[in-house]
């Protein structure tokens, strides 16, 4: 498998197809994150469409060391924001698949007013918050990472994830989704 900073040698030097590695590394991780900030998967498989097509675009005039994946959820998250803005409503689904594990073992109801719970107390964070916290606790971004990828500094990562997890945490609690 090659380097990024390979693949996109590769690509500005007219290797158009050196590309479609870079799609299927991120493919499903940038689908993935999008769903997380939008609910919806078709407007997310969009979404992740339009930051390929955008990072193609971009990719020909880059520096071949820069940050790629930081690049490239950069463009994800402008794409969200961009339909966040024309919508004026961004849902979110839990924070890991391991929550439908663990739900799986209690009833339905059960789990479903937890799913609920928590995607009702993820709605209630300022949008900054929300894309921080997502970023760090879903797709395990570092803070230096989330800095690079939305243009901020580490502090203000740092500020927004404490921030947006103590909010989340006081919301699903007071909405009686628990105690975590």
């Amino acid at each position: 498998m090659l380097e990024e900073t390979q693949i996109i040698a590769l690509v500005q030097a007219g290797e158009t197809d050196a590309f479609a590695e870079i799609v299927e590394r991120y493919q499903t991780p940038i689908i993935r994150y999008l769903y997380r900030l939008t609910g919806d998967y078709e407007m997310a498989k969009d979404l992740a469409q339009d930051t390929f097509i955008k990072a193609y675009k971009g990719i020909l005039k880059t520096d071949a060391e820069l940050s790629f994946k930081a690049w490239l959820y950069r463009i994800a998250t402008n794409n969200a924001l961009q339909h966040y803005r024309r919508k004026k409503l961004l849902f979110f689904i839990p924070f890991t698949e391991r929550e439908h594990d663990i739900a799986a073992a209690e009833n339905q109801a059960d789990r479903q007013g937890k799913i609920t719970a928590i995607q009702e107390s993820l709605r209630k964070l300022p949008y900054d918050q929300r894309t921080c916290v997502v970023l760090h606790f879903v797709e395990g971004f570092k803070y230096r990472e989330i800095a690079l990828t939305l243009g901020i500094s580490e502090e203000a990562v740092r500020k927004r994830v404490a921030r947006g997890r103590k909010l989340f945490i006081e919301t699903y609690n007071r909405g009686g989704g628990g105690t975590e």
